[in-house]
């Protein structure tokens, strides 16, 4: 099984990617959900930081330090430094912004590896759902240092369109700051998964490919 399939099964295991009848926040009928706050244990997060490290080697993305914006790209940013070194003999740098900055003590708005000019970075994030936490961050990166950014990576891409565009928020995220967004995994993964057999489902194919023709995107 190779490792987006053990991703699939590893979040259909811990309760992350359930399907049903979900309604969104976007007001959308899903068959499916991903809630990645469903992850809580130590032994969760260690295997989530191997597949942030698989998906990071494998896409050959090469930078400096890790990025995990506040708050859940923190946690995700540590496991996935701690994988990189300890799977892969890759030793990078982590850092995350602090919601307020620091006037005292050694200040800033960062905590970790304090950025500069030219870094390459690799923002670490759980799912992209509009882009809205890129956006908030790329003022901070750019006041702490004229950073590089490397690329994104997140756990799902959905393949998605937004409510007001044809595009996806990765296809936008690209479009608008010419950003790469990498996941370990997307929808059309998971599909397959059912469709052979690695995950159970084969009940809701009929959904997720309806659900797909509406809003998908390629």
């Amino acid at each position: 099984m190779n490792y987006k399939n053990q991703f699939i099964k590893f979040m259909v295991d811990n309760g992350v990617l359930r399907f049903g009848e979900f309604t969104l926040k976007s007001g959308r009928i899903a068959p499916y959900f991903i809630n990645t706050g469903n992850y809580k244990s130590g032994a969760q997060l260690a295997r989530l930081g191997y597949y942030y490290a698989q998906c990071i080697e494998n896409n050959k993305i090469e930078a400096d330090t890790l990025v995990g914006p506040a708050y859940k790209g923190i946690p995700l940013a540590v496991t996935t430094a701690v994988s990189l070194f300890n799977g892969f003999g890759k030793d990078m740098n982590y850092c995350f912004d602090r919601k307020e900055v620091k006037d005292h003590g050694e200040g800033g708005l960062f905590v970790g590896k304090q950025l500069t000019d030219g870094e390459r970075v690799i923002l670490i994030e759980d799912v992209m759902t509009s882009g809205k936490a890129l956006r908030e961050m790329l003022p901070k990166l750019k006041q702490a240092a004229d950073v590089k950014i490397a690329g994104m990576v997140i756990s799902v891409d959905r393949m998605e369109r937004g409510l007001e565009t044809e595009l996806s928020a990765v296809q936008e995220v690209y479009k608008e700051f010419g950003i790469k967004v990498y996941s370990i995994v997307t929808m059309t993964d998971i599909i397959s998964a059912i469709e052979d057999g690695t995950i159970s489902g084969k009940e809701y194919l009929g959904k997720m490919y309806e659900y797909r023709k509406q809003y998908g995107v390629e």
